[in-house]
């Protein structure tokens, strides 16, 4: 995977697809995927239940520049793949804004393999900064591309399901999708 970093991103292609956990919506520059925005799971009633969803729905950017819609488009197809349990890595740019420190976190949080996860302490330390959990919280609270930059896979030291934007019950269920064994209440 390609992090670019920039000072302000500007979003020039949005794409959608629609899987097992909803829609999810992709903004890409020219540099690469700046915003991945996941459905909010902390409504049960608004998850979509697989069994109606035939397939991926795709909505590929149809404005912007040429590389940005080629960009956003490369990110479906490869959240298409994740989704479907086909692919366990990518390799789409990205283009994000934060701090140095937050760039830390993103890089060392998008090196956590499929099906493995990383205590907020354990990110802490691989960033050397021992005594920053709470600072590596507020990273992955402000990542802007879940599942690309995989926080879902980062969990309390006690082993329990915390912080996750779109819930709990979302991050369970990816890592789930994972292969891991997460009871339905996600802890």
């Amino acid at each position: 995977m390609i992090l670019a970093i920039s000072q302000s991103p500007a979003i020039h292609a949005v794409g959608a697809i629609t899987t097992w956990s909803g829609t999810v919506h992709v903004a890409a520059s020219s540099r690469g995927v700046c915003r991945l925005i996941l459905p909010d799971w902390h409504d049960q009633q608004r998850r979509v239940p697989q069994s109606e969803i035939d397939g991926t729905s795709i909505t590929v950017p149809a404005d912007g520049p040429e590389e940005a819609r080629r960009i956003a488009g490369q990110a479906l197809e490869e959240l298409a793949a994740y989704f479907a349990g086909t692919r366990q890595a990518f390799s789409v740019p990205l283009d994000l804004e934060g701090t140095p420190f937050f760039r830390q976190v993103w890089e060392m949080v998008a090196r956590i393999p499929f099906g493995q996860t990383l205590s907020y302490a354990d990110v802490a330390r691989a960033v050397a900064r021992e005594k920053a959990v709470r600072a590596v919280g507020a990273a992955n609270g402000a990542n802007p591309v879940p599942i690309f930059v995989p926080c879902h896979r980062v969990i309390g030291s006690n082993g329990k399901l915390t912080g996750f934007g779109p819930g709990i019950a979302l991050k369970a269920a990816l890592l789930r999708h994972e292969g891991l064994a997460i009871p339905q209440g996600g802890q």
